[in-house]
């Protein structure tokens, strides 16, 4: 079949003059050929049709179709139980021509983002070997839009302390943020709604805000909105993950990144340079990163149990046994465990990152072999009323002879007694106690409350008029 140019020939050169036989000879074809051209008086290309085996059982596929779902491969079984002779090959070539079953495709439109205007940040599941072990671990990625600069790291599970870890790690390799980070409508960053109406997380929008860029969200099945990120993943995949064993998390994010780096510096023919070249120009427009960037730090309250250990993800890390039965902050940073009482850190160990149920010890938080507490050893409630108030000693061996089997619960409430009531009124109560006899610890509250009202709280005779400052400076109390 002749194409557009020579049937346009054809015609030209019949205007011309031209015989059949010279028309043919000059171009090198059929004089049949030319008398068909001829004959059509067009340039345009008839379509060839050709017949069908399928084209008879065009309704029973209608028909067939909506019954199997959409199925092919099940209405192919039914048109050869009808007696039908055709592949199955032939059967999807007819449906495929002639639209039946199939949604009509649609152009792929294109995104064009100016320097440092748009990253795009998304996560992948992926299978990877890690030790003598294959885990279903999280690979996040994060991608400059206009230079395709690469960055990413694996976790074992992705939460809104993972992303705030990964995010900053990410920035400060790129040494800054695009204005706007494009994410899917994943709930570690969505509060509610979805894509233009999305509106994120408190602590999310607070943490962006922090690092100088906002959350943008794409509209829910528009997943092209955000292809600078998702084709990647098929890509690390497939790449770095192949042929690749690693001994543990830091050997498999320290590779990953050396991967970047390379990746980062491979000339891409689709952009005709390397993303490293263009990031040199887009660099200088980031936002630049605060003079001073934290830890990202988890805290949680933790007591510590009647062996020592605090339970942190799974894994439980030694306290100082001294700190058993108390209630501990815990700061949890990516790489770091820290336990601390008040503003004093009293422990910190390596973090282990995936929830093991492993004990963590410092060999420093116990006591050496031998040398445990002695059976016969007063109860360190005890002995820490007595440190910090030694005339408590006549009522509290009193105490432990009247109440032996719930002596140590009656010392620990003496205990928030004294931290909580002023010391002068809680020793006169004491006192009054032990002269009579009293080992009830409601009686003694009582006995303490009133003694509080009586000399910190002076109030006016009825009709009356209250005392001044100095009436009661006079009277030995403070206004």
């Amino acid at each position: 079949m002749l194409d557009q140019a020579k049937r346009s020939a054809i015609l030209l050169l019949k205007d011309q003059g031209h015989a059949t036989r010279a028309i043919a000879r000059v171009l090198e074809i059929s004089r049949a050929s030319v008398r068909r051209v001829l004959e059509s008086g067009t340039i345009e290309v008839p379509e060839f049709v050709r017949a069908s085996k399928v084209e008879p059982h065009r309704e029973d596929i209608l028909a067939m179709l909506q019954g199997c779902k959409g199925n092919l491969r099940r209405v192919h079984e039914k048109l050869l139980d009808a007696g039908a002779e055709l592949s199955y090959q032939t059967l999807t070539d007819f449906c495929r021509r002639n639209g039946i079953g199939q949604t009509p495709r649609q152009p792929s439109g294109e995104y064009h983002f100016a320097l440092a205007e748009e990253m795009q940040h998304d996560t992948s599941p992926h299978r990877v070997r890690i030790g003598d072990r294959t885990r279903l671990i999280q690979d996040a990625s994060l991608v400059l839009c206009h230079s395709r600069m690469l960055f990413h790291q694996y976790y074992p599970t992705f939460n809104r302390f993972w992303c705030k870890v990964f995010l900053t790690e990410a920035l400060e390799f790129f040494g800054g943020a695009c204005g706007r980070c494009m994410i899917d409508n994943t709930h570690v960053v969505v509060l509610h709604g979805s894509g233009a109406a999305m509106i994120p997380v408190p602590e999310m929008e607070a943490f962006a805000e922090r690092l100088g860029f906002v959350f943008k969200a794409h509209a829910i099945g528009h997943a092209n909105r955000s292809a600078r990120v998702e084709r990647n993943f098929d890509f690390i995949e497939n790449n770095f993950l192949a042929g690749r064993e690693f001994t543990d998390w830091n050997d498999l994010n320290q590779q990953a990144r050396a991967w970047c780096e390379k990746v980062n510096a491979t000339h891409k023919r689709s952009l005709h340079a390397a993303p490293r070249d263009l990031f040199q120009q887009e660099q200088p427009l980031l936002r630049p990163l605060p003079i001073w960037v934290p830890a990202v730090c988890e805290i949680e309250t933790r007591i510590v149990d009647s062996y020592g250990y605090v339970n942190i993800g799974g894994n439980r890390y030694s306290v100082p046994y001294a700190l058993i039965g108390r209630q501990m902050e815990v700061h949890e940073t990516r790489d770091r465990i820290e336990v601390h009482e008040g503003h004093r850190v009293v422990a910190s160990h390596a973090r282990v990152i995936e929830a093991l149920d492993q004990k963590v010890t410092e060999p420093s938080h116990r006591l050496p072999r031998g040398q445990g507490r002695p059976k016969t050893a007063p109860p360190r409630e005890e002995e820490d009323l007595l440190r910090l108030e030694p005339r408590f000693g006549a009522y509290l061996a009193a105490l432990k002879a009247r109440c032996p089997g719930r002596h140590v619960r009656m010392l620990r409430r003496m205990l928030g007694m004294l931290r909580d009531y002023p010391r002068p009124a809680l020793l006169a109560a004491v006192d009054a106690a032990l002269e009579y006899g009293l080992f009830d610890l409601d009686r003694l509250d009582r006995m303490v409350l009133r003694n509080v009202a009586r000399d910190y709280f002076v109030l006016a005779p009825a009709g009356a008029s209250e005392p001044g400052p100095s009436q009661n400076m006079e009277d030995g109390h403070e206004g």
